[in-house]
């Protein structure tokens, strides 16, 4: 069988794209091979600045011969539709065969497509993959109607057989004819060469300077980096992200170090970082006992006879440069934090977050109330709490993230403490824009946490008022990561809090700025007296009727309200309940998945949303977590088929009579020992689960309910229900009510799927 080679060879691509594009190739061309019926055993994908390059094993000589039998229309159908058959088959007509069937004679056609060679297909696999290859930004050059990302110059394609002989691939596209040639690096190559097969191809590659696997360029470079910086004592950031884009820009790595100048030490670590990554793509290189960066790594694309002396020299100057725009920038911001950082949060009220909620200024407003009352439930100062998220934002305004936007927060943290605010202060800059990911760590202190959920809250509840959902896939503004944030925030922290009430309050703030210019002012009043009461007592439809009531008897108020009239106060009350009950059930959405992940079924999350406090998801989780342990144990899995087989026979029994039997279980009627048995389980039971239940001890509560299994077991098989007695048989029904109830109790077991 033979091998096959394909390089397409062109000017520079572009780092970012090369790892997708050397996929491309070989899903296109692979794809429309087999499609073609000519199949491999291997295939190889590898890409360098200039190259991309497809290698299959194994490859078949031609595609075999295929033999299709196709069921026609009935003997004696219309004349049109048999030539219909004839045309797609591509046969005449007596070429076809007739034959019995259930529903009579019917034509038969037997077509038998020849094999072809493999050359042949690999042609057409190519060009078709080169035609409609999927670049994110691609161009034409010269005459020509080819599109490339960059211009196309050569194309080698040959299939190699196991003598070693090579065949060329014959292919024109667009005057570019396919060929056996190839050639090296740009400066350092001897120019265009032969090849026979992909290991020829490779070792005069690399005679020719040019590494061809992207993986062994990376980890050439990694290695020569670090070598350089342990033997100066030193050590290099690692960064994952830039050694693969810097492998992506040279063929041929050359590693040097050079060091930066001093004026420039005392700058950030993370500044000197990110300057130097964004503009000139260095490694850092810094002094593992200070902290500090005190030289870079840049990997060069040729050897030198200087050694590197005159690149190294080039790029310090530049760097130089990089640098001392960044020391501009941080010796003004630092001025301008000294003082007082309110100069930049002022500046904010130019700045639109969003056209429908308003500036970044009026945002951090709403984000510091919401911390006051936030503050509270994670034993927080409120003025502290208002005081952090003040300044939490104010570096968006500093030039130092305006030119680096990734250093937001952190910059911020450098700016509160130059400003000699609090360490708490200082920190919540940093961390509460945290977690951004699955993988970020979550805030643990308690006025990072506070900011970090009022932050993520207002975000959340300021768009679902303005009904901008995520849809499908779409989530411009983060709002499934902003959820995930607030229930990791949360749970890792351990915070007990009702959520609805703090959705609540916030919804009705977003709804009385969009109805201000419409309401009338008894509305405005009655509305904001009401996100008054919901801060205080967190319950929105008690609040508004408190605030209602207060109004038809105050003196106070300027004029006299007609609440029947209060149409507005209607409309909110539907809108903010409806919202605000909406993005619960988002969370509760992201919940699942997030649980997911440690292995909690959705069924048995199910379950615990039905119960009372589901917008407390500490207790959710942690009646989630006892449940999806108990149901994995045998006493849950059979208690759970129990209680399944009560409510199955207590439901159609309630529907059959039409009565509820949801009391009056006696003692005193139970006729076998297994009644009488399940009584006393079900009392001693329900004495040992209600307790539990108050106190949140789901572990004993399950505990206790797991000891129902023998019990109901041996009821439901020494035991029939619908006795001939009528009392009876109520009484049973009553019983099976109590199992109902007591386990019901603890979750809502019917959501259960088992």
């Amino acid at each position: 069988m033979p091998d096959l080679l394909i390089e397409l060879f062109s000017e520079e691509i572009p780092a970012r794209m090369q790892g997708k594009a050397a996929e491309d190739l070989n899903k296109l061309v692979t794809n429309a091979m087999v499609g073609a019926g000519l199949t491999y055993a291997g295939a190889a994908a590898f890409s360098t600045p200039r190259r991309l390059t497809l290698a299959l094993e194994g490859v078949l000589a031609e595609s075999p011969t295929v033999r299709e039998e196709r069921k026609g229309p009935k003997v004696g159908a219309p004349e049109k539709a048999i030539e219909g058959f004839l045309r797609g088959a591509g046969l005449t007509m007596d070429q076809l065969e007739e034959r019995d069937t259930p529903k009579g004679a019917v034509y038969f056609a037997t077509i038998e497509k020849p094999g072809r060679p493999a050359a042949a297909i690999i042609a057409e696999a190519l060009e078709g993959a080169i035609r409609n290859f999927p670049w994110p930004k691609s161009m034409r050059w010269g005459a020509g109607s080819l599109r490339w990302v960059r211009p196309l110059h050569s194309i080698l394609c040959i299939l190699t057989n196991e003598a070693g002989e090579a065949e060329v691939v014959d292919l024109d596209i667009d005057g570019i004819t396919s060929g056996n040639t190839t050639e090296g690096h740009r400066f350092m190559g001897e120019g265009r060469f032969a090849v026979t097969s992909f290991e020829d191809y490779s070792l005069k590659l690399k005679r020719n300077h040019v590494v061809l696997d992207p993986v062994e360029r990376a980890e050439a470079i990694w290695q020569d980096a670090t070598n350089q910086a342990f033997a100066s004592g030193l050590e290099v950031v690692e960064d994952k992200g830039l050694l693969k884009e810097v492998a992506g820009l040279v063929e041929w790595p050359v590693v040097l170090m050079g060091a930066i100048d001093e004026e420039f030490l005392e700058l950030p670590p993370e500044v000197l970082q990110t300057s130097m990554k964004e503009h000139q793509k260095f490694f850092s290189v810094k002094n593992p006992k200070t902290g500090r960066i005190e030289k870079f790594i840049t990997v060069a694309n040729r050897e030198t006879k200087d050694q590197g002396a005159t690149i190294l020299a080039g790029n310090q100057k530049v760097l130089s440069a990089r640098l001392a725009d960044a020391k501009f920038f941080w010796t003004n911001d630092l001025r301008v934090a000294k003082s007082g950082m309110e100069t930049w949060t002022d500046q904010l009220s130019n700045v639109t977050f969003h056209n429908k909620l308003g500036t970044q200024a009026a945002r951090i407003d709403r984000i510091a109330a919401l911390a006051r009352e936030i503050a509270p439930v994670l034993g927080v100062d409120a003025d502290l709490a208002e005081q952090a998220a003040k300044v939490a934002k104010a570096d968006l305004s500093s030039e130092m993230v305006y030119e680096f936007p990734e250093l937001q927060g952190l910059m911020g943290r450098y700016y509160a403490e130059a400003a000699g605010l609090p360490a708490e202060v200082a920190a919540t800059c940093e961390e509460h824009y945290s977690p951004l990911g699955p993988s970020d760590d979550v805030p643990t202190a308690p006025v990072s946490a506070t900011v970090a959920l009022a932050d993520k809250i207002d975000t959340l509840t300021g768009f679902w008022a303005i009904d901008e959902k995520p849809t499908g896939s779409k989530d411009p503004f983060a709002l499934r990561r902003a959820a995930l944030g607030v229930i990791r925030l949360v749970l890792e922290n351990g915070v007990r809090w009702k959520l609805d009430r703090f959705f609540d309050a916030q919804v009705l703030g977003y709804r009385l700025e969009q109805i201000k210019d419409v309401a009338s002012e008894q509305d405005v009043y009655t509305l904001e007296s009401t996100l008054r009461e919901i801060a205080k007592f967190g319950v929105f439809g008690a609040a508004l009727n408190s605030v209602a009531e207060h109004i038809a008897k105050s003196d106070q108020h300027p004029f006299e309200p007609d609440l029947s009239e209060g149409a507005e106060i209607d409309l909110t009350s539907k809108f903010v309940q409806e919202r605000s009950a909406d993005l619960l059930s988002f969370f509760h959405d992201r919940l699942k998945v997030y649980l997911k992940d440690e292995g909690l079924r959705h069924d048995v999350i199910d379950a615990c949303l039905s119960m009372p406090g589901n917008d407390d998801l500490t207790l959710l989780v942690k009646r989630a977590r006892a449940l999806g342990a108990f149901l994995k144990t045998d006493d849950g899995e059979n208690l759970l088929q129990g209680y399944k087989r009560a409510n199955n026979i207590l439901t159609q029994a309630e529907a059959k009579d039409g009565v509820e039997y949801s009391f009056g279980a006696d003692v005193k009627f139970a006729e076998s020992d297994e009644e009488k048995a399940l009584f006393a389980a079900l009392d001693q039971a329900e004495a040992a689960i209600t307790p539990a239940m108050q106190s949140e001890d789901f572990e004993a509560a399950m505990g206790a309910m797991a000891a129902l299994r023998a019990p109901i077991d041996a009821f439901f098989e020494g035991v029939q229900v619908n006795s001939d007695n009528d009392v009876v048989r109520r009484n049973r029904l009553n019983l099976l009510s109590r199992i109902r109830q007591i386990c019901g109790g603890v979750a809502d077991l019917t959501r259960v799927e088992g």
